[in-house]
């Protein structure tokens, strides 16, 4: 029997659906990437109330998603969504998949991908030694905040005290969005950009969602927000429209149509927000170097430039 690596990923969302899409481009498992990803969309729509289920409850569709043969076929579990009313929704859990006759990996070794909430949390407590989150829970736990703003994930990694956590950032997945900087018109200065350098005149309100807050501190740099005022989104009122109401924020950022609707003009792309390959340095062996080499590789489009 080979080495069976377990790899900490999230539960649901973009992060995880670009871990499936990695590992069906390197391992060839896209029949499985895709049953896991649709099932996911599916319950999604179902816990938004875009789509009304004719399968029966919560419980009876995990029942039947649990029903599998062995380890090779996913399962799911139930979290507590954070929409109105805290309903039940089904996620993923875990599966095993043998990477035999995979170029550079040790003979009989599988890997399991095992949901997490926070994945980057497990590696933290060296329960993983590989794992994919998104780089923005890295900022927003452990990079150390500095006058100076970063602007590049490739610089996380130089922010890491070694003394806080031996985990570190190997690669990212091309899943690319930007926190992006957008004002109103009335704020938004007449005669140059909306950007860093606009910010460090600026004295007001910036509108944020809170769980972003040491993440904006870290990419802007504490120099930078002399003079400004963080503002929050009240409970249940969308970003865009909280922006519009303060004058300037940062936010999320895809094609920025929504932000349009509002009224924002677009400004700086200050940071991209990427899902991340981590690894925990301690907890690392031939096989699981192996494996990581496999998830990484030249072919990725990303905004990470880290050596391995």
């Amino acid at each position: 029997m080979g080495e069976t690596i377990p790899i900490a990923v999230p539960r649901k969302g973009r992060p995880l659906e670009s871990v499936l899409d990695r590992l069906a481009r390197r391992v060839g498992i896209s029949e499985l990437a895709d049953d896991i990803t649709s099932t996911l969309r599916h319950e999604k729509a179902l816990t938004k109330g875009t789509l009304e289920s004719t399968e029966g409850n919560v419980y009876h569709r995990l029942a039947d998603y649990s029903t599998v043969s062995d380890a090779t076929e996913p399962e799911f579990t139930l979290v507590r969504d954070d929409r109105k009313g805290k309903p039940r929704r089904i996620v993923f859990d875990s599966v095993t998949i043998p990477l035999e006759g995979v170029d550079g990996v040790p003979d009989g070794t599988r890997i399991q991908l095992v949901g997490r909430e926070e994945p980057f949390r497990a590696l933290r407590t060296h329960e993983f030694a590989l794992g994919f989150d998104s780089a923005d829970l890295v900022l927003e736990e452990v990079v150390e905040l500095r006058p100076e703003p970063l602007d590049r994930i490739e610089d996380v990694n130089a922010r890491i005290d070694p003394a806080d956590t031996d985990v570190r950032v190997v690669t990212g997945l091309g899943d690319t969005v930007y926190h992006t900087l957008m004002a109103t018109p009335e704020v938004a200065p007449s005669a140059a950009s909306i950007d860093r350098e606009f910010l460090e005149g600026y004295e007001g309100p910036l509108c944020i969602e809170p769980r972003y807050e040491r993440l904006v501190r870290a990419v802007l740099g504490t120099r930078t927000l002399d003079g400004v005022e963080f503002a929050y989104p009240d409970d249940g009122r969308e970003e865009e429209a909280a922006i519009a109401d303060a004058g300037l924020g940062v936010y999320l950022t895809v094609t920025g149509s929504t932000a349009r609707e509002h009224g924002l003009l677009l400004g700086e792309q200050l940071f991209p927000s990427e899902t991340v390959l981590l690894e925990t340095s301690p907890e690392l062996t031939d096989a699981i170097r192996a494996v990581r080499s496999l998830l990484n590789g030249p072919d990725l489009e990303t905004e990470l430039a880290v050596s391995s």
